[in-house]
């Protein structure tokens, strides 16, 4: 079977799954619809073929690898007309709290929740449970090095899936979207009066070398 009677098939498998179909998979199921051994490499090349036809500016999906395979997705210029068929029912809203925490599991996966309170310095139990029910974290298992083997979290095939990423690696790098600069306290050492270039809090809250 050459490559044009190949790709309806791998549309079809792409247009009916309701998750992110993987290239193995589509080798398997195309094999026992057809019965006969297909290769890998064909379905890739199938692959290649249809994501370069539908990148044509007159169909408004598009085909993209995420959350571990393929699926077929609405191109951006559509997105607010999608919305206007199911209004915001189906938007998962998140709170800032639990965007926060979200964004901390995303970058520091996996993580426990004592790590993640530590970094926010507030309770992290309802947004978790909220991130949880929402399947964007999952529970990955338990930090067997730390006292009590607390839980550890990390993110979900569905949060990979919503972003358009197959691994947390594709998340865009902080120096990227940041231009924040960090600045560390001072040392309890340092500060330390009368000591040759220790530092010294004045009344007003201003800093001076000792010396000075």
């Amino acid at each position: 079977m050459d490559i044009e009677q190949l790709m309806p098939h791998i549309e079809a498998l792409i247009f009916a799954s309701e998750r992110p179909i993987t290239q193995m998979e589509m080798t398997e199921l195309v094999g026992l619809a057809l019965e006969t051994s297909i290769e890998m490499e064909r379905i890739a090349t199938c692959i290649d073929a249809i994501r370069e036809k539908y990148d044509a500016p007159y169909y408004p999906f598009q085909l993209r690898e995420a959350g571990g395979g393929y699926q077929f997705l609405t191109k951006k210029a559509y997105h607010k007309t999608v919305l206007q068929l199911n209004g915001d029912k189906h938007i998962k809203k998140l709170s800032a709290a639990a965007m926060e925490t979200l964004a901390i599991i995303a970058y520091k996966q996996p993580i426990s929740k004592a790590e993640i309170e530590y970094i926010r310095g507030v309770s992290a139990d309802y947004s978790i449970q909220k991130l949880l029910e929402k399947e964007l974290i999952v529970i990955a298992g338990r930090n067997e090095d730390a006292v009590g083997k607390p839980l550890i979290y990390t993110t979900s095939k569905n949060f990979m899936d919503y972003l358009g990423i197959n691994s947390p690696a594709q998340l865009p790098q902080l120096k990227d979207i940041s231009n924040i600069e960090i600045v560390m306290p001072t040392s309890g050492q340092d500060a330390i009066p009368g000591e040759e270039g220790a530092l010294i809090v004045t009344e007003d809250g201003s800093l001076l070398h000792s010396g000075e």
